[in-house]
């Protein structure tokens, strides 16, 4: 079957029933033709039929279109209109499933959040001294979180049965206790590798065994309160002024992540949310980036 276009019988009955039934404007009706035949167009260039489409496909289509720069009510309009075409195949018994079902739309208005430019994340990488097992430690933790993304609940709660060295992933268990497997990459790995080796045995010197991959010089997994503590004693020594908060992190981690074309949806997974609409606020926080860049830089500006 091809996708389903403007002028598809498909499309064209479910336009009919909302006239015929719902008495629908004209104005209204070329709205939903415009939101279905923009979908349809989409899914065609991926070989995809419209009435076929799972839920995957709907979420690539939203995803394309905020990386696109729509807004969060744009978004949630052409999604009232897919809602409503795909309920009506339902209905119809063409369908047995509604894809767009567990869809969530945007939410607009949200604060953007706290990060850092690539140049201040290094600068904070570069803090922790190394000399000091403490420091090793430090600065293991803050190149994972970096690295990952991880809450950081996540980064102090990760076990040593967690971390799968050879494969280069962690193991996440998150919000509603949903798991999920993150790589680590080559610099966290080598800078984790270094503190089990080198740091970790000195901190746990004298003190029971313990599960916590991070621990104090008490032989303890450190509490949030104690990492944020460090986080901003290493962030003044780095000379960042910046406002900071405890998952500056890991908003870097996405806004980076996207800054360098990574797709809205694998950063949606690597973070852990459930919705995509909650993934969507970095997109806002990397085209504010770029256009202060240009604001600065251009001659125009």
């Amino acid at each position: 079957m091809t996708a389903a276009t403007a002028t598809s019988p498909t499309l064209d009955r479910f336009l009919d029933e909302l006239w015929a039934v719902e008495g629908l404007s004209d104005y209204t009706l070329v709205a939903y033709r415009r939101d279905l035949a923009a979908l349809a167009h989409w899914l065609e260039q991926r070989d995809t039929a419209l009435e076929t489409a799972e839920a995957a496909d709907l979420l690539g289509f939203v995803s394309s279109r905020m990386q696109a720069g729509a807004r969060p009510k744009s978004i949630t309009r052409a999604l009232s209109s897919i809602r409503r075409f795909y309920r009506y195949l339902v209905q119809q018994g063409e369908r047995e499933d509604d894809p767009s079902a567990g869809i969530e739309s945007p939410r607009a208005g949200r604060p953007l959040p706290d990060s850092l430019s690539e140049a201040q994340v290094e600068a904070l990488l570069q803090a922790p001294d190394l000399e000091d097992a403490v420091g090793l430690r430090d600065r293991a933790m803050l190149e994972l979180m970096y690295a990952t993304g991880l809450r950081v609940s996540e980064l102090v709660g990760l076990e040593q049965s967690e971390v799968n060295a050879r494969q280069g992933v962690v193991r996440i268990t998150g919000k509603g206790h949903k798991e999920r497997l993150v790589p680590l990459g080559e610099e966290a790995g080598h800078w984790l590798a270094r503190y089990q080796r080198e740091a970790r045995p000195d901190l746990l010197d004298g003190h029971p065994p313990c599960e916590a991959v991070f621990v104090t010089r008490r032989g303890r997994g450190l509490t949030r309160q104690a990492f944020w503590y460090r986080i901003k004693a290493h962030a003044q020594r780095a000379g960042i002024e910046s406002p900071l908060s405890p998952h500056t992190l890991r908003h870097a981690f996405a806004t980076h992540l996207l800054d360098h074309g990574a797709d809205l949806r694998v950063v949606q997974m690597l973070l852990g949310h459930s919705s995509l609409s909650t993934t969507q606020i970095y997109t806002h926080v990397a085209r504010a980036r770029l256009q202060s860049l240009h604001a600065e830089h251009h001659p125009r500006g």
